[in-house]
């Protein structure tokens, strides 16, 4: 089905909050790590979730959003739907839909960074409907605990036990009109509650995956510091922890129905343990179930990959020398 979904990214804010970075750039090329934007990252899941052609939904400063993208980008074909003054969310998305006729449309805003599984979102959609992705909501602040007419304790920025909208939509064009009939406005506000009110919205979950919306500094500090030595991969990411002289400890992470491929080590052994999740080591032709708390020691030239079941974190305890590393296609 992913190759008839057309992607649409809302890139056209002006970003006032994040002044002075803005004042140059658009928000959505503002670098989360050095030489890896906002925008970069969006593209990235797009590519690896089947989307082939995708549309960057651009206003302010979008000429400096053309100049970095062109017409093609890391293998995706890039067009552009320039809005001329700011007239929301609504207008920007029905420009896509206007413009292009597809079995399906993954809208994403451009402001936030996430490792929410596209494809998974678009493999659970059901037709016919507009379905959301969903996360849980942490308190911008600290909350303090009452009871008895006493202070008994703190909590630091708790996850509450609310959703909110995350940012990426997938529409069917069988609710066209439910759109086209509005020239502008906020979609959350105008054309959801209404989709809402006929039990046409669907919302896809992933409890405890990474999501920020960047609307303020404090937000893209939080951004750059999870993607401090961290690289993204079609299948999740892998970010550095330690390195000595003998090992380098990494943290990977696995989405849900994703493989790491087969590979081995030449000389070196190699240790994982499974942080949360469910999955499976494939350890040549035996395979081992995986979950929280296991530890799966490998020794050197016995080639192996790894599925995930459920969003798989894990901890590798390998050799830092690359050379030591190595791919297999059998």
């Amino acid at each position: 089905m992913t190759d008839t979904i057309i992607g649409g990214i809302l890139c056209g804010g002006l970003g006032k909050r994040l002044r002075p970075i803005t004042d140059s750039i658009p928000k959505s090329l503002i670098e989360i790590k050095e030489g890896y934007s906002i925008l970069d990252r969006q593209i990235f899941q797009m590519k690896h979730a089947g989307i082939q052609k995708l549309y960057l939904l651009a206003g302010y400063l979008h000429e400096k959003i053309k100049e970095r993208y062109g017409n093609s980008w890391d293998g995706v074909d890039i067009d552009y739907l320039i809005e001329e003054k700011p007239s929301g969310t609504l207008f920007a998305i029905n420009s896509l839909i206007k413009a292009v006729e597809a079995e399906g449309y993954l809208i994403m805003n451009g402001d936030i960074v996430t490792d929410i599984n596209i494809k998974q979102m678009i493999e659970q959609s059901v037709k016919g409907t507009v379905t959301i992705a969903v996360t849980k909501l942490v308190s911008p602040y600290g909350i303090v605990e009452l009871s008895n007419g006493k202070i008994i304790g703190f909590k630091e920025k708790p996850t509450l036990p609310y959703y909110i909208n995350a940012g990426i939509y997938l529409i069917h064009p069988d609710l066209r009109n439910d759109f086209v009939v509005y020239e502008e406005g906020a979609v959350e506000k105008v054309v959801f509650p209404l989709l809402a009110k006929k039990g046409l919205l669907n919302y896809y979950l992933e409890e405890g995956t990474f999501w920020q919306s960047v609307d303020s500094q404090k937000d893209l500090e939080n951004v750059r510091k999870e993607f401090m030595n961290r690289v993204d991969k079609p299948w999740g990411y892998e970010k550095t922890i330690a390195v000595t002289d003998k090992y380098i400890t990494t943290q990977l992470y696995l989405m849900r129905g994703c493989w790491i491929p087969k590979h081995y080590h030449k000389q070196k052994d190699e240790t994982i343990h499974i942080l949360s999740g469910e999955g499976d080591i494939y350890l040549e032709e035996d395979r081992v179930r995986v979950s929280e708390g296991d530890v799966v020691h490998i020794m050197p030239g016995k080639r192996h990959k790894i599925f995930s079941r459920e969003p798989l974190t894990m901890l590798c305890y390998s050799t830092p020398l690359p050379q030591d590393y190595m791919p297999s296609s059998d």
